[in-house]
């Protein structure tokens, strides 16, 4: 059993319990006796967390937004505070899978911040307004249509920097080698967000499957797990000529799958590509802007253990939230139902210790 931490705040007596029988229970990947621990635990869900978004309170950062997902037929999106309380949850939704936070969506006569979910089980994807997580898309945008293969999965959204459109990236739970990832264009048209297929794109190689995405909107690259395999990249802008796979990279020192990825933005161009090793309970990094003259050359800087067990999603900002994250949060999804919450600190301090 891991060691836990008397200064860690935001855990309840339940937490704590539930964080100690999952780092304990049989089958599951072990916590190293050196993991960091997260100073917050969410209260937990029904079912089964999956993924975790980040949306940033432009007037307040301190009473930004964890948004979650319950997976199960008869699971749920969550709002958490940064206590890890829930403050505010849809349910009745059939297997929502991962989801990603976009901000400034033309939605009428004015513009709205959005959270958009993979719903498996009907093959949509759904739309809600934030913070308050109105439902803003009439039941749901259908994707993958008239494809044998159509549960979607993984999703990022993607803001283009030259005109502010916002786009989905979606993959399944099974699909083609070739255009396995299909990307939509969203607008708010008729009181309703709809969607436009534009581009089918990315190599999968067939050996598990591709659920986690990330995109990162500065440098206008989209990166996902061939889990098994490696993280691969490409363009996110779909008129780009260059669609070609720009990367594959993180093909070593995985105990099996490639799960969660999460972008830590120092600037517009540097910081750290973080991704879940998944039944090793850490998270490897690699620099964000590349090697010196070579942008898509991503070489491990550090493997950081957690007390996060078998990760599928997570998330990152270097937004100053407050007092108790300054530098930002890292969330990621564990298994027990929660969310946790760490200080980017913690992690800085390990990837500035592994480069010394």
């Amino acid at each position: 059993m891991m060691n836990v931490k008397q200064t860690i705040t935001g855990w309840t007596g339940a937490a704590l319990a539930a964080l100690s029988l999952v780092a304990c229970q049989e089958g599951l990947a072990p916590v190293r006796e050196d993991a960091l621990t997260p100073a917050v635990i969410t209260e937990p869900t029904p079912h089964d967390t999956d993924d975790p978004a980040i949306w940033i309170n432009a007037a307040d950062s301190s009473k930004s937004l964890i948004i979650g997902t319950d997976k199960d037929s008869d699971g749920g999106l969550y709002a958490y505070d940064l206590e890890g309380r829930i403050v505010n949850k849809v349910t009745g939704l059939q297997r929502p899978n991962n989801v990603d936070v976009a901000y400034g969506l033309a939605y009428g006569d004015t513009v709205i911040d959005i959270a958009v979910l993979t719903e498996r089980e009907t093959n949509k994807l759904r739309v809600f307004r934030l913070p308050d997580l109105a439902p803003v898309d009439a039941g749901g945008i259908p994707v993958f249509v008239d494809e044998a293969e159509r549960a979607p999965m993984g999703i990022a959204l993607y803001t283009r920097a030259a005109d502010s459109a916002i786009f989905a990236i979606v993959g399944r739970k099974s699909g083609p080698k070739e255009g396995y990832l299909w990307q939509y264009r969203l607008e708010g048209t008729s009181g309703r967000v709809d969607a436009k297929l534009v581009r089918k794109f990315g190599t999968y190689s067939g050996e598990k499957e591709i659920e986690a995405i990330a995109v990162d909107n500065e440098l206008g690259y989209v990166y996902y797990s061939d889990e098994g395999v490696g993280v691969r990249k490409y363009q996110a802008d779909p008129e780009r000529n260059d669609n070609g796979e720009l990367a594959l990279f993180a093909l070593t020192g995985f105990a099996d799958d490639h799960e969660g990825i999460a972008i830590y933005k120092s600037s517009d161009s540097t910081g750290y590509l973080l991704v879940s090793n998944q039944q090793a309970n850490t998270f490897m990094v690699y620099p964000r802007e590349g090697a010196a003259g070579k942008p898509h050359e991503h070489t491990q800087l550090a493997d950081i253990p957690v007390s996060t067990v078998e990760c599928d999603g997570a998330d990152v900002t270097a937004v100053n939230l407050g007092p108790q994250f300054p530098e930002g949060v890292f969330v990621a999804m564990s298994n027990g139902m929660v969310f946790h919450y760490y200080d980017w600190a913690v992690f800085q301090q390990w990837i500035d210790k592994s480069n010394r």
